[in-house]
Order: structure tokens, then sequence, then C-alpha cells
């Protein structure tokens, strides 16, 4: 179990939860690819990340790997990744969790205890403020994949410089909220 608990001498990070419905394709990428964001800018120790699916069918597996390939072929490494389901404890856990579409910000919400409702969020709507959807690239070829890597990358750079502005450069906070 992941703990977003600030140590001693540590400030606290914001905790935030990528999930789609089997976390082998969208999160695992929306999770590498903000994890680089923040790396990129130097902002590793403000963020606590992992990614969940709603559903539990492929627990304990490797992202997909055509996400593993796309993944790489931009530069980044999520093959040390495992699947896991969203557990009840993530609601407290996490201040903000991202769902990649509506189907899981519904199962999200169905699940949650009501005083977390405010951290669940579709991810384009929250990054970028527009009501889409990631579409789930797993029926399709490899350039679905590709197509979701840009559109999440496009949603992470938003949402890192958000977080960090609303926060004043480099310091954000961990306080659980539903706002930015």
């Amino acid at each position: 179990m992941k703990d977003n608990t600030p140590r001693a001498g540590e400030q606290a990070r914001t905790a935030i939860l990528f999930v789609c419905l089997g976390n082998i394709c969208r999160s695992p990428l929306a999770e590498g690819i903000f994890r680089a964001v923040v790396s990129e800018r130097g902002l590793e120790h403000a963020f606590h990340l992992d990614s969940a699916g709603t559903g539990a069918w492929h627990a304990g597996s490797p992202p997909d790997p055509r996400s593993v390939a796309t993944a790489r072929r931009f530069g980044l490494d999520i093959s040390g990744q495992r699947a896991r389901q969203v557990e009840p404890e993530d609601f407290s856990r996490f201040d903000i969790i991202l769902a990649m579409d509506r189907a899981n910000v519904g199962a999200l919400r169905q699940r949650a205890p009501k005083e977390a409702h405010g951290r669940i969020h579709l991810f384009l709507d929250y990054a970028l403020g527009g009501p889409e959807e990631i579409p789930d690239p797993y029926y399709g070829g490899d350039d679905g994949f590709a197509a979701v890597y840009r559109t999440l990358r496009e949603a992470s750079d938003a949402l890192v410089a958000r977080l960090a502005e609303r926060d004043g450069s480099a310091r954000i906070s961990g306080q659980a909220s539903s706002t930015i």
C-alpha cells in the first residue's frame, strides 16, 4: 500500500490517482506521462502518483504491450507498473482521482463515500476544461495508443502548470481538495 503522508522534513504532496477500466492501457500511460512531466519540471517531491482500474480482470499484470511500446517511443518506461483495482482506501488516500471516461467516473462515484465525490473527476475536463473522454485504445491499433499518448501529454502538461500556479511555483500542497 502506498502512502502520501509526508516524512519528517518533507512537504505534503498532492496525491493523484489515474483510473481506467482495467489499468493496462490508459491509466498506466497517464501515470507514466504525468510522472515524466513533473520530473521535467523538478517537481517529483510534490506528487504521489498511482493508477488503478475499476475492474480487477488484469490485477497484477503489466501494462498492455502496446502501451509499453508507445511509452517507449516517447522515451518513457512504464513496463514496471502492475495493474490493480481501485481500493476503498484510495478514496481517502488521494486528493485527486482522475478517470479517463464518464463510465469510470460513474463507477468510482458509486463506490466512493459521499465525502470523496468531489475528488473524482473526468481527466480532460479537470485538466483542460473540456468534456472529452480519453478513448479506450484496447480494441484498436497502434495509432489509437499514439493518439491517447498525445492527448494525455497535453492534459498532463496543463494540469501540472495549473497545480503549480495554484500552489505557487514548485510548492504544491497535498491538502485534499475538490478544486484547483
